[in-house]
């Protein structure tokens, strides 16, 4: 044990104490990091229930709480680290002399925390509304600090980050009250047209979710090559538009039929070679 003390110039009971601190430091840091990242999550649930039950808008608690939750635990990893016996004077000059760097890497991220802060505060959308933007559709699901949360029609997850959605076209379907919905129906040249026009009105005005202000179109589209199209515009409630759309060209189908109007068959195309 002399001969280790006179090499190393420590004794055995000096590296025991060191290698027990240590230890000690070591296993207080992970019980910090572990149960302070429980207490977050568990302090980020109460939060989003809490903006839940004061009916603040979905859109600021989604933001708020996943800001909350990365502000909690950059603060528990530097808690932890300080634990560790790193002084957080040289951890900040360390960030410091990195800002630099770190801002250029995460120019990105910082833009999708702005964009985040813009959709907040201009408000082109908020969740639940389906909108458009960045070539893809759907409902919004969330909008967290970096990115907003699309769900599709089909339940596929679209996650766009904000940076891009705030600054491009947004398409919002929902934002209004009132939606036009747009159809055009083709007869057979030789059918009567006001007969037509007449099927049309009857089932417009018997539908009371089509409004009557502003007033229903039906009008003459076109002549095309093989059909008389009669051009549609009615105006409905926004929750309704798709209902309304889907009911209308079911019921127009089955009327023509019983009024003896005719859709006519594409006219097949004959190539000359």
């Amino acid at each position: 044990m002399l001969k280790f003390e006179g090499i190393f110039g420590v004794s055995y009971s000096d590296i025991n104490q060191y290698l027990l601190k240590i230890g000690t430091n070591l296993a207080i840091a992970i019980s910090i990091l572990v149960i302070g990242l429980w207490v977050v999550k568990i302090a980020t649930k109460a939060i989003k229930n809490i903006l839940r039950k004061s009916k603040t808008d979905e859109s600021l608690v989604t933001f708020l709480s996943s800001l909350v939750s990365m502000v909690f635990k950059v603060l528990v990893i530097i808690t932890s680290i300080t634990q560790l016996g790193v002084e957080m004077t040289s951890f900040v000059a360390i960030l410091g002399a990195a800002g630099l760097a770190v801002g250029m890497a995460f120019s990105g991220t910082l833009s999708n925390f702005a964009g985040g802060v813009m959709i907040l505060i201009f408000k082109p959308f908020k969740v639940g509304d389906f909108v458009m933007t960045q070539g893809e559709q759907g409902t919004v699901k969330e909008i967290q600090i970096f990115n907003t949360y699309l769900h599709t029609s089909d339940n596929k997850v679209i996650i766009l980050p904000n940076g891009p959605v705030a600054n491009g076209n947004i398409t919002n379907f929902t934002k209004a009250e009132k939606r036009r919905v747009d159809f055009i129906f083709g007869i057979a040249y030789g059918d009567n047209v006001q007969k037509a026009r007449e099927v049309l009105t009857n089932l417009i005005n018997s539908d009371e979710r089509i409004m009557q202000e502003p007033v229903p179109f039906v009008g003459l589209g076109a002549l095309t090559n093989n059909s008389v199209d009669i051009v549609v515009r009615v105006w409905t409630k926004t929750e309704d538009y798709w209902n309304v759309h889907f009911d209308l060209n079911e019921k127009v189908y089955k009327e023509f039929e019983k009024n003896g109007l005719h859709f006519p068959a594409p006219t097949p195309q004959i190539s000359a070679n």
